[in-house]
């Protein structure tokens, strides 16, 4: 099986222009559909997402048979997209990075395996986020204490009863160096409440607040 190009010369005609271009925004469309799959997403990334495979076609096709202006053009893009946006997570990175390979797939007049590629990689894509696939026990947990307790081995019985295991990752005053916030990594065993697990530590920190969520590490890559 081999994947051709519909572009056949130097110059394009308008139907292959036409062909490439409304192929870039239908794979778009369904590449931000499958991003919405299981996630929050606003309304202006969903039009990015759909609206930036045409753009990279349009680019690669202003400068097809020119080796060297196609490289500085996906340099320049590749440069937008990371100089000139947010920080965003590993999720949406790889939904801008799915987006723009769909275009210079189209803009490369390889048409049939942009759709090809695009519908494996969507597959894939919600397979993993529908199954357990990467899920993790550990959660972040941060504690505030009062300054005159000693944070070192105060929660020790309270890990050992609730947690698998339990990590420190950073102490700092907070509330003009009245109130110490202690950041753990930790692992609840099974079966334990984490309403029982956070009582305990109230009941150990004064009742000064206690939040436990998901690891904030959805950027690090």
């Amino acid at each position: 099986m081999t994947f051709d190009t519909i572009f056949t010369g130097e110059s394009i005609t308008l139907v292959q222009g036409l062909i490439a271009t409304g192929v870039a925004l239908v794979l778009g469309f369904i590449s931000s559909y499958v991003y919405r799959f299981r996630s929050y997403c606003t309304k202006s990334f969903a039009v990015t997402l759909t609206i930036i495979p045409a753009i990279v076609a349009m680019l690669i096709m202003m400068v097809n048979g020119l080796a060297t202006g196609a490289g500085i053009a996906v340099l320049g893009v590749f440069s937008l997209v990371r100089f000139r946006s947010q920080p965003g997570s590993s999720r949406e990175l790889l939904a801008i990075l799915l987006s723009m390979a769909i275009g210079l797939a189209c803009g490369g007049g390889y048409i049939t395996f942009a759709v090809f590629a695009a519908v494996i990689v969507c597959i894939v894509w919600i397979v993993l986020f529908a199954t357990p696939f990467g899920n993790t026990s550990k959660k972040e947990l941060k504690i505030e204490i009062p300054e005159n307790l000693d944070y070192e081995g105060l929660f020790d019985d309270i890990f050992s009863e609730f947690t698998t295991k339990n990590e420190i990752i950073t102490v700092k005053t907070v509330q003009m160096g009245s109130v110490y916030e202690l950041r753990y990594h930790v692992s609840l065993k099974n079966g334990i409440s984490e309403k029982a697990f956070i009582d305990a530590i109230r009941a150990r920190n004064g009742n000064l607040p206690v939040a436990c969520g998901r690891v904030k590490n959805d950027t690090e890559l």
